[in-house]
């Protein structure tokens, strides 16, 4: 399973574990969250299976997104992490923070050390994260991480932006 937790200078990603399932429903279930993830909220029930995809997400490819813990409050703050379900077109690091938690620079601290797994302990060369075009906060996110726009694709009929960084490009 999830071999690997990383820590940043305010944060630990770790493995999920069931004692998330309050924080993780909250997030998920959170209509201005979910906006750009889907469009709609999930309640509890679907946001516990949310959270065991993300599980089996590491099972069946050895990566995937950790729960974000803030170390200062030991509260989950949301999750991040490599991603890449079948028909992706190429590993994706993804964020997706509770509304609290917003605005204080977690998403870029938590996604640049998940690049950084990426491209060191996976050899990625590249990786992408699909944004919504109007997502103006996420983008702003993958620019300080030196992702650049490359094209666009569909997520279940929307269109997204695909960000793209190499690893000599990437902003550690």
């Amino acid at each position: 399973m999830v071999k690997e937790a990383l820590e940043t200078e305010r944060l630990v990603l770790r493995t999920f574990r069931e004692s998330d399932t309050d924080a993780y429903a909250e997030m998920v279930g959170d209509p201005e969250v979910m906006r750009f993830l889907g469009g709609k909220p999930m309640p509890r029930a679907e946001a516990w299976r949310n959270m065991a995809m993300v599980l089996g997400h590491w099972h069946l490819r050895g990566y995937g997104f950790w729960a974000v813990e803030e170390k200062e409050s030991g509260e989950m703050v949301g999750r991040v992490g490599c991603w890449n379900p079948e028909g992706w077109p190429g590993i994706e690091v993804g964020w997706a923070l509770r509304r609290r938690f917003w605005g204080r620079g977690f998403a870029t601290e938590a996604a640049r050390a998940s690049m950084n797994y990426a491209f060191t302990t996976l050899g990625q060369a590249r990786v992408i994260s699909l944004i919504a075009p109007d997502n103006v906060n996420s983008i702003r996110v993958a620019e300080r991480l030196g992702e650049k726009p490359e094209g666009e694709w569909e997520i279940f009929g929307t269109k997204v932006i695909i960000y793209a960084v190499g690893r000599e490009e990437f902003t550690r």
